[in-house]
């Protein structure tokens, strides 16, 4: 088994699947119980990665290679680094989480729906795994299929054109990175990540692979200006779909810049490197000034996602500058377990606040703010985890909101004093719009007579907002483990940022 856990971790979830479909409509709970039984064991799988992979050794571990298509050369490649390994567990954790806040909720098809969740976990998992260029974007294209389903099946009133968007944009974004792995290919003959990180290339042909890279990777995180689809993806999507839009699959936008876009056009990278932090901080700030205007809780905290993103993006790319113009790998490493953190960070903090929204739309069937109001007069527990998600999400010390964004604009303020200012600004218009949230639904006298109606959470809402609580403050106060784990790896990355290829 320890040769294919990481094939056990893919294709568990996909295959689990199956008995879930044939369950049927006709027998729902079994639906329900097998996938969390499902979802529950393979988190169980993946923490058993913690004491197979050693983190002090930065190169990749828990290898598995078979030749799949000879033609080609392309093979089923998988190996994990700490930067995986944490991206892993961070999916099957939300992974259950999403299957148990969809207990009740789905009424509809709940087996479909399910056994969607199953396959998109499984297929999200291949995409960290994945050594092989061109299996990574088989795992990376196939995601779309379920999430797609998802938004169209189960999603709102609008949610043909949600996800006809969100196909369209990601898709698009993906030809090009096609493209260019296809120009690889035939100068180096592989698909091989490591094989395609040592090959040579001249400035043009890194300039072209560069934004083909970027404009993929771009929608998925999203930056701007391709982020206009998850909004409406957001607010259109299934709770659940929502969490797992959040938490895991913008992620694979930041995953994919540290695995194509700065190792294999290092020099490209440096160059255009200040463009990429230019529209970071137009996220981080023009979007958070968008999001203090919206009336939709979902839209506001989806154009929060866009903006909290953009400490990725900017952790991941002044890394090149601290490296190449000031010869500072310490800051480097700094920002870019930064992003890493920061990552992990908004995996919890923003599959929390969609949970949250979604507990008080399954009561009253809304999310205008403005229906809203004195909500913590009938429900004080559920008030209490809103309060300490949106302290998270404005980057309170002590939750983990606070640890990703601090390492980022210490390594920016070494960079370039200006670049953190601009990048710690966005502290006040996230604290402004997230507390204005918070002010308006919880605080105040109960307007609405249907609000005074609604019950506090029930257990299994409990167990949600307690796992992900659970999360954000332990990440907060203490976040060594995962450093730790990720380090030789985050380590080996900086130093690749020194080579150069002309």
């Amino acid at each position: 088994m320890f040769n294919h856990l990481l094939s056990l971790l893919i294709w568990l979830p996909i295959v689990g699947a199956i008995p879930v479909l044939l369950a049927g409509s006709s027998r729902p709970n079994a639906a329900r119980w097998i996938s969390l039984l499902v979802a529950i064991a393979t988190f169980a799988v993946s923490l058993y990665l913690l004491p197979q992979y050693n983190a002090g050794d930065a190169a990749k571990q828990l290898v598995e290679d078979h030749l799949w298509i000879a033609g080609l050369n392309v093979h089923y490649a998988l190996a994990v680094d700490g930067i995986s390994v944490a991206l892993i567990l961070l999916t099957t954790f939300v992974g259950i989480l999403v299957i148990v806040g969809a207990w009740e909720v789905i009424q509809v098809n709940p087996h479909q729906y399910m056994a969607a969740m199953l396959v998109l976990e499984g297929l999200m998992i291949g995409v960290f795994c994945a050594t092989d260029a061109l299996l990574f974007y088989v795992f990376f294209e196939a995601m779309l299929i379920p999430m797609f389903i998802l938004i169209g099946v189960w999603g709102g009133p609008r949610r043909v054109y949600a996800t006809l968007k969100f196909f369209i944009y990601t898709f698009f974004g993906s030809i090009f990175m096609l493209v260019g792995l296809i120009y690889l290919y035939l100068k180096a003959g592989t698909f091989d990540l490591a094989q395609l990180t040592a090959l040579p290339l001249s400035m043009k042909e890194q300039t072209w692979l560069f934004f083909a890279f970027l404009i993929a990777f771009a929608v998925k995180v999203p930056m701007v200006p391709v982020h206009t689809w998850l909004p409406d993806a957001h607010v259109e999507a299934p709770t659940g779909g929502s969490v797992v839009l959040a938490a895991i699959m913008l992620k694979l936008g930041g995953y994919g810049f540290l695995r194509f876009s700065l190792p294999i056009t290092p020099d490209a990278t440096e160059s255009y490197a200040p463009v990429v932090i230019t529209l970071s901080l137009i996220a981080v700030i023009y979007i958070g000034y968008i999001a203090l205007v919206q009336e939709d809780m979902k839209k506001l905290v989806a154009y929060s996602s866009v903006a909290h993103m953009g400490f990725v993006t900017l952790g991941i790319f002044i890394a090149f500058m601290l490296v190449r113009g000031n010869n500072n790998l310490d800051a480097a490493k700094l920002g870019v377990q930064g992003a890493m953190v920061q990552m992990i960070s908004h995996g919890f903090v923003s599959g929390a606040m969609f949970s949250c929204i979604g507990v008080l739309y399954d009561r009253l069937h809304t999310r205008q703010i403005k229906d809203y109001g004195g909500v913590i007069n009938v429900m004080p527990w559920f008030g209490f985890f809103y309060v300490l998600f949106a302290m998270a999400n404005t980057g309170m010390p002590g939750t983990s909101g606070f640890v990703g964004e601090f390492q980022v604009i210490l390594a920016s303020f070494q960079a370039n004093p200006w670049i953190a200012l601009f990048a710690a600004f966005t502290l006040i218009i996230s604290a402004a719009y997230t507390l204005y949230l918070v002010k308006r639904v919880l605080w105040g006298d109960i307007t609405n007579p249907h609000v005074a109606e609604m019950k506090d959470i029930n257990g299994r809402e409990w167990f949600v907002l307690g796992a992900f609580a659970a999360g954000t403050l332990v990440l907060g106060i203490w976040p060594e483990p995962l450093v730790h784990l990720m380090d030789s790896s985050v380590s080996q990355l900086v130093t690749q940022l020194g080579n150069h290829k002309i």
